[in-house]
């Protein structure tokens, strides 16, 4: 095997097609992969680990010659080439698990050979998805985005000259073992172990399913995408080789738990949305629940449904389990009652389990088949005998809300349950009394837990996006706990000396970020209940002002992120806006309680009575830059002016809006004022008369969030409900170049940097953008979108049959041209956070990184072989 591996070993000669694609590559195959080489290929490791006790000196030196160099990538090759990309995974973790049981338990320590075959695992759980489409991307799609301090790109990167270069954002190190999985972008439902508990797979309210490794917390392969609905539960099958899942979209699917490729045709028949499904202990069969008030039964093998439905629930069904020996099943129903049916007919079997007193969310049985604990929104969990239905003991107390679920631990000891009130609790399965304090560290309601099949662990899945895993005997967090999250960003602004960006966000918290890198600057600044929807500089930069949704004001120490004064109470409605006074010396609010006050920066005291006028909320407010008068722009479709000293309302309200004003500012001269509105339009107004300047600007295809001048007055930049970004002449009101594309959601934030070179934004779309002001809209530069949204853009200068034109990264992040033909796959963590000169993506969801590529002198298509040099 060592000696016959090599470059290309099939003499494919174009990389833009799939193995799929490649005509004759069965002949290829036959021809330069004899059938001893595929062999080796494919069980080297199982020959490795026949004994346990087979860790002699010849073994491991045969260990690191494999793995030296390059080889190991030959292999991944030609793994993709036969179609068993995925079994590599498995392979490499069999090794390890052989080293655990005879290298170390013979010598007592571990061979340096192992961290080859651990570096390889992590480089196929990251690339699974380009390895398993097309051969050549082992090397192309990859490799480039490799670790710097991998073993795998140390031993090979020498080899290799001519690929695309990551030259920002590019790890070190793979990603440490975390205690919070990161990935999903809506709350999680369910999720369940693989039985050999390498795997972990979950299901969410909008997202496609995903599978993650268990040890490193790492996406294994792309998500599973079929459902059109929230996905209810997920399954392993018995055998490991398959998953099941189940959706509001009414159908249950099957996958094969490798390729993450479908399985068949989706189950129909239920006539709601299914609640639960469960596999059968032997695998054969699946039971569904579903809100049509039945159980259904269904072969596995062929999606045939078995028999007639279940009846007997009153209302939705919301869990379903077998019985460890296959010969019953458990349902629990929105009705407060468990029934216990037998497997085989399908008739009921005893009376209905009475004394939940709302609706049940989970019920399971005990690995002996003993019991069944059931959870419940009356705050309990109980425990029953499952072949009498009498209740055990009394209900299980402690969780202050709903229990959304409960598991029993392989042993059958204890028992974990997840509630809304955002913690995890272990039971003494015999006794019923809790063991230990709550698990914390969710954020929202648990939705979903469960034991690894070795009962080491719990993972845990929230309403707050994330997965957990705890150490089940302790409690603690295993891993490093990962900081920075943050939900769509409502609002953000340049530090004065332009070195830095602060936004704030949905999830109550503030950010600040690195303007030239996008790092993060320290943790996140806490404190608020509610949304944070405006953010503010002092003019000195030391100081950061917030107004949010809990109807409070706050300021914080820039430097050191603590709050300096006292929460600054008095607005009765969300605030959106705050402003600091060109001196420093005061703060403007406006709130949806139809207000505007004044506030002390120093001490946080309210200066004089409200400003009383609008008879809607105040949307926006802004001083003057002389510092004598106020601006303010509200849902009632006017504009006010106010004096900034006295508070009095300065002549008439400015009207001309048809819809409410989103936004305001003064040019930097203080002669004119901007406002945007829902009515899709940018008014310009005379500061002095009130009177409107020219036509009213119109460009964006839906409502204006944002408008702001640039530092010398020359453009106006404006955002839009419509995820583009525009830049306007403000002396004629013409449009400066095209738009500016890249969210792919509302923005909802724009300003100019100090110096007036960028432009920042923020989005629904839980990034943050930096554009260059002067180069962004040039011709020269190329174009990469997703659909009608342009992702990115790059200088490209690319070796191949031709250069590439129109390149476009579909939903599975490939960037393709406009033929389709794939030129190379981008990581799903880098594909919200790609850049390049003129546009810097600052991802603030928890899940991405900003990553610049250079694709010059890079190989592709029919010259893709040229990648490899002689070393």
């Amino acid at each position: 095997m060592i000696s016959k591996l090599k470059f290309n070993i099939c003499g494919l000669k174009d990389s833009h097609l799939s193995n799929e694609e490649v005509e004759d590559m069965e002949d290829r195959i036959k021809e330069n992969i004899p059938d001893e080489l595929q062999y080796s290929c494919m069980h080297w490791s199982s020959h490795l680990s026949l004994s346990p006790y087979s860790a002699g000196s010849d073994t491991i030196e045969k260990l690191y010659e494999l793995f030296d160099g390059v080889r190991p990538l030959y292999w991944a090759e030609v793994l993709s080439l036969m179609g068993n990309a995925p079994i590599g995974i498995r392979m490499l973790q069999e090794v390890l698990s052989w080293a655990k049981a005879s290298i170390e338990t013979k010598y007592g320590m571990k061979s340096p050979a192992l961290e080859y075959v651990d570096d390889m695992r992590r480089f196929l759980l990251a690339f699974l998805k380009p390895i398993m489409i097309s051969a050549p991307h082992v090397y192309i799609s990859a490799l480039p985005f490799t670790p710097v301090k991998s073993l795998i790109w140390k031993e090979s990167s020498r080899w290799f000259s001519k690929l695309l270069r990551v030259e920002k954002g590019r790890m070190e190190r793979w990603p440490a073992r975390s205690s919070t999985w990161t990935g999903h972008t809506s709350p999680l439902i369910c999720l369940a172990y693989s039985p050999d508990g390498l795997r972990v797979v979950s299901g969410s309210d909008r997202d496609p399913i995903r599978i993650w490794d268990a040890e490193s917390g790492a996406p294994v392969g792309e998500p599973l995408k079929g459902h059109t609905w929230t996905v209810t539960s997920v399954s392993y099958s018995p055998d490991g080789r398959h998953i099941m899942s189940s959706s509001w979209d009414k159908t249950i699917r099957i996958w094969d738990a490798e390729s993450g490729a479908s399985v068949g045709e989706p189950l129909k028949g239920h006539t709601e949305s299914v609640s639960s499904a469960s596999y059968s202990p032997d695998g054969r069969h699946l039971v569904s629940g579903s809100d049509d008030h039945t159980i259904r039964i269904w072969d596995a093998k062929t999606g045939a449904s078995v028999g007639d439905p279940l009846k007997g629930h009153t209302d939705g069904v919301h869990s379903v389990s077998y019985s460890p020996d296959g010969r019953y099943i458990v349902s629990g129903s929105n009705d407060c009652t468990i029934r216990i049916w037998n497997a085989g007919t399908g008739a009921p079997v005893g009376k209905p389990l009475q004394g939940h007193t709302d609706f049940i969310s989970s019920v399971a049985y005990s690995p002996d088949g003993r019991h069944i604990a059931s959870s419940s929104w009356d705050k309990t969990v109980r425990i029953w005998d499952a072949e009498s239905g009498a209740p055990v003991g009394e209900p299980l107390k402690g969780h202050t809300r709903v229990v959304m679920c409960a598991s029993y631990s392989p042993d059958g000891r204890h028992l974990v349950s997840g509630s809304f009130d955002d913690t995890i609790r272990i039971w003494d399965a015999k006794t019923g009394t809790s063991v230990g304090d709550p698990l914390k560290g969710h954020t929202s309601g648990v939705s979903s837990v469960s034991y690894s099949p070795d009962g080491r662990y719990i993972v845990s899945g929230s309403d707050d996006h994330t997965i957990r895993i705890w150490n089940a005997e302790t409690g603690a967090p295993v891993g490093e706990t990962l900081e920075g999250r943050t939900g769509e960003v409502y609002c953000l602004v340049y530090s004065p000396d332009g070195r830095h960006v602060v936004s704030g966000s949905r999830d109550h918290r503030i950010q600040i970020w690195n303007a030239e890198t996008g790092a993060q600057v320290g943790g996140p600044l806490e404190g608020h209940a509610d949304s944070v929807h405006s953010i503010a500089y002092s003019p000195d930069g030391r100081h950061i002002a917030s107004g949010s949704g809990d109807s409070t004001i706050r300021i914080w120490d820039a430097e050191t992120r603590v709050q300096v004064t006292k929460t600054m109470e008095g607005h009765t409605g969300s605030i959106h806006s705050v402003e600091y006074s060109p001196d420093g010396r005061y703060i403007v609010s406006g709130s949806w309680d139809n207000t505007i006050r004044i506030w002390d920066a120093e001490t946080g005291a309210q200066v004089g009575e409200p400003l009383r006028g609008h008879t809607k909320g105040a949307f926006s407010v802004k001083y003057s830059p002389d510092g004598r008068q106020i601006v303010s722009g509200s849902l009632d479709h006017t504009i006010r002016m106010w004096d900034a000293a006295t508070g009095a309302p300065m002549g008439e309200p400015l009207e001309g809006h048809t819809n409410y004003v989103s936004s305001v500012a003064y040019s930097p001269d203080g002669r004119h004022i901007v406002s945007s509105s829902h009515d899709k339009t940018l008014r310009i107004w005379n500061s002095k008369t009130g009177a409107p300047v020219g036509e009213p600007l119109k460009g964006h295809t839906v409502y204006f969030t944002g408008a702001s001048y640039s530092p010398d007055g020359q453009y106006i930049v404006s955002s839009s409900g419509d995820e583009k970004i525009r830049i306007w002449d403000a002396e004629s009101g013409a449009l400066v170049g095209g738009p500016l594309k890249g969210h792919i959601d509302e923005v909802t934030s724009i300003s100019y940097s100090p110096d007036g070179r960028h432009v920042v934004s923020g989005s629904w779309d839980k990034t943050i953008r930096i554009w260059d002001a002067n180069t962004v809209a040039s011709p020269g530069v190329r174009h990469v979108s997703d659909g009608d949204n342009t992702i990115q853009i790059w200088n490209t200068d690319v070796s191949g049959d031709s250069a590439p034109s129109d390149l476009r990264l579909d939903q599975d992040g490939w960037v393709n041209q406009a033929n389709g033909s794939h030129l190379f796959w981008v990581p799903e963590d880098c594909r919200n956070g790609l850049t390049c000169s003129a546009i810097l993506t600052i991802p603030t969801g928890g899940f991405g990184r900003v990553v610049r590529l250079n694709l010059s002198g890079a190989c592709f298509g029919a010259s893709w072989e040229e990648i490899m040099t002689s070393g």
